[in-house]
């Protein structure tokens, strides 16, 4: 289906020779997250010959239904909120959303108020963390009821060989594969573009082709095939290369497609917390591949959107949270097909608590701020042995523990109202979370202060066991509990913040 009335009332009627005023998809976005959540079984998928293999979606047996919401300017709230009604109205069982925006009071975010009625009706929601990492409290989709999903690397890469003519050497990466550059003069900048602006970025129309034929042409950021991408370090010695030389050069080799590369490890764009909109519940949630993703693409669009590129494929590879969210929603889609009674909660809570913890594994810089309670494990989460489940009043007693006003409440529930019940000792950490999220004011008690939170967890395991809580391995502001019986493991990321007063 396809929602356009609040796109077409805003910037006018679709264009339709750039884009398809029907549910067809012409940007690929809404195709590659699809494939990834859901799509077939397909022998030898690649991208012009790189991650050649077999692929699927996590739940490849899964029904697709696609609403699409977004246009050529963006996307319009009453649309994707009205999608969102049909495809509850429509039986869906999960809800993935690629898309986000600068986080809100739950009270004026419409993605929380319609997944709040989704989860009410049994439907579980992921939606990605964002892509402006590693900035701090730039996680967005932060309500308690939504998956909240940060991307992360895989094993899988593309490496490549940067060689100055200075003898420096630098790893890199690049979606081309093909023969190497060799000994090439450079360009930059000015040099590239000459008076034009933009050069440095490589924007559309910014280089002079007579300055740049024949060159390698470094850009700050563009699409430039064939082309490398070179980490912030590497990055600042070409630059202090290319100030320091008359006549710099370089050379490029091109490796294709490897494996065995350290994984996961957090990638840098993927949105971190804490989240700056209800600081007691850790966000994001957790993390599943999101960087150098092959899945579906439209045939009849370019691999880099540009339209001087006429090169066509069926699959892409591209990076985002938009590509690890999906992979969460088709886990979801599998644990519900295996467990038909839990709630969306306890789904939630079986990836969270069995997820494993990228602490030691990944970049120093990565916390639970940044991949939640690690990195998804479908198979563990299967059988979590224990779940932390959420009912629709734990939520509202969680917002009015807010000091949500009738307005407020009403707003979140799509326009029911709910009076608060009056003496409640219900605190926002009370909240029958996964996680745990504990802030202390600056000067308020310090190391003697006690804050204490309320849990239930119920029995999902295969056998009766006897749980026993402990702590687990810690550093400095981070922490978990864990619930151990057997072999079941059930742990909890614990996150320490100190606020000004």
């Amino acid at each position: 289906m396809y929602f356009y009335k609040g796109y077409e009332s805003v910037a006018g009627r679709i264009n339709e020779t750039v884009d398809y005023r029907s549910p067809r998809d012409s940007n690929g976005h809404g195709t590659h997250t699809a494939s990834t959540a859901a799509g077939g079984l397909v022998g030898s998928a690649n991208f012009l010959g790189l991650a050649n293999g077999s692929a699927a979606g996590m739940k490849y047996t899964a029904r697709i239904a696609a609403y699409k919401v977004c246009w050529a300017l963006g996307c319009t709230n009453s649309d994707l909120l009205a999608a969102m009604e049909q495809a509850v109205k429509d039986g869906v069982d999960v809800l993935s959303l690629s898309l986000g925006g600068a986080p809100k009071p739950f009270y004026n975010d419409n993605v929380a108020i319609a997944s709040f009625g989704a989860v009410q009706n049994g439907v579980f929601v992921s939606c990605s963390a964002g892509n402006s990492g590693p900035a701090s409290s730039s996680v967005s989709n932060v309500a308690p009821w939504i998956m909240t999903v940060a991307a992360s690397y895989t094993d899988r890469g593309f490496p490549t060989t940067l060689f100055l003519g200075n003898g420096a050497k630098f790893e890199g990466s690049s979606l081309y594969y093909g023969k190497s550059i060799k000994n090439l003069p450079i360009v930059y900048a000015g040099t590239a573009g000459g008076k034009k602006q933009g050069a440095n970025y490589c924007i559309n129309g910014s280089l002079d082709k007579k300055l740049v034929k024949g060159k390698i042409v470094v850009c700050d950021r563009g699409l430039v095939l064939p082309a490398t991408s070179l980490g912030a370090s590497a990055g600042k010695e070409l630059m202090n290369y290319i100030a320091s030389s008359k006549a710099p050069t370089a050379s490029i080799v091109f490796r294709g497609t490897t494996y065995g590369a350290n994984a996961p490890v957090m990638a840098a764009f993927s949105s971190r917390g804490p989240s700056s909109i209800g600081r007691e519940v850790i966000k994001p949630d957790i993390t599943a591949p999101g960087v150098n993703i092959l899945a579906a693409w439209p045939p009849v669009t370019a691999p880099t959107q540009l339209k001087t590129d006429k090169r066509r494929v069926l699959f892409n590879i591209i990076s985002g949270t938009s590509m690890s969210c999906p992979h969460i929603s088709g886990i979801a889609a599998l644990l519900k097909s295996t467990h038909q009674n839990w709630s969306p909660a306890a789904i939630k809570s079986a990836m969270m608590t069995s997820a494993y913890d990228l602490g030691s594994s990944s970049s120093v810089s990565a916390t639970a701020f940044a991949f939640g309670s690690g990195h998804v494990d479908p198979e563990r989460a299967s059988d979590p042995g224990l779940v932390y489940d959420v009912s629709t009043e734990d939520y509202l007693n969680y917002l009015c523990s807010l000091d949500y006003n009738a307005t407020q409440m009403s707003a979140v529930l799509s326009g029911k109202s709910f009076e608060c019940p009056e003496g409640s000792d219900f605190r926002p950490g009370d909240l029958n979370y996964p996680s745990f999220a504990v802030n202390f004011k600056r000067g308020g008690g310090g190391r003697n202060e006690t804050v204490r939170f309320r849990r239930t967890v119920t029995n999902v395991g295969t056998d009766v066991c006897s749980y026993r809580a402990g702590g687990g391995d810690s550093v400095p502001a981070f922490g978990s509990v864990v619930w151990s019986a057997g072999k079941y493991s059930v742990r909890s990321p614990i996150a320490v913040t100190w606020e000004q007063q």
